[in-house]
């Protein structure tokens, strides 16, 4: 079983990666669905959740990422190198048995793997929907993911979520669609505008 929780892990960072990739010099300081951060606030926080997760399962202490820094060119490898220290804490002997020390509080490896591959997967939609970009994610993970997400909800104590009360998504829509949604983002289509400059 960690195999198959070690590989959706990294099919999670790679479909994130390949979104932050490719956003265009321009954007980094567009809005995004998580209206307190631009493009590259976001992108931060995403490595800085990465390479803090890492240490809380390995105990291993990684760099703090300063808020002014990388620059932004230099942001999709540090996402890259964030995941690659993600994938190989939870590598370790162990790893997902071990109780670890995350912000929500003290678990089992496995629901901080769990935890971490949903954030990955709603900030990937976050940053794809901020650069009008695809929003293309593994069906099978994010499906799994809501599942996993539904289950924990109840069990986060007051106030310690990240995240926004679900909000209103069809029956029918993409996985990743319904997993964001129960998460607080609106995945109504925006109002017809232009597609910002990359």
């Amino acid at each position: 079983m960690s195999a198959e929780h070690l590989s959706q892990l990294s099919v999670a960072l790679d479909a994130t990666g390949q979104v932050i990739a490719a956003v265009g010099d321009a954007q980094w300081a567009g809005p995004t669905p998580c209206t307190d951060w631009v493009v590259r606030d976001l992108v931060r926080h995403v490595v800085a959740g990465n390479n803090g997760f890492a240490t809380a399962v390995d105990g291993k202490p990684r760099p703090a990422i300063d808020e002014a820094a990388p620059a932004d060119a230099d942001l999709p490898r540090a996402y890259r190198d964030s995941g690659a220290a993600l994938i190989e804490a939870f590598s370790q002997p162990g790893a997902l048995e071990r109780m670890v020390t995350i912000p929500i509080g003290l678990v089992p490896g496995v629901v901080a793997l769990h935890l971490r591959v949903t954030e990955v997967l709603v900030h990937g939609w976050d940053v794809a929907t901020a650069t009008w970009q695809p929003a293309e994610f593994p069906d099978d993970i994010a499906e799994a993911e809501l599942a996993f997400t539904r289950g924990q909800l109840a069990h986060i104590p007051p106030g310690r979520t990240p995240f926004a009360p679900p909000q209103p998504v069809a029956d029918d829509a993409p996985a990743i669609q319904r997993l964001v949604a129960c998460l607080g983002r609106d995945v109504s289509p925006p109002a017809a505008t232009q597609e910002p400059t990359r």
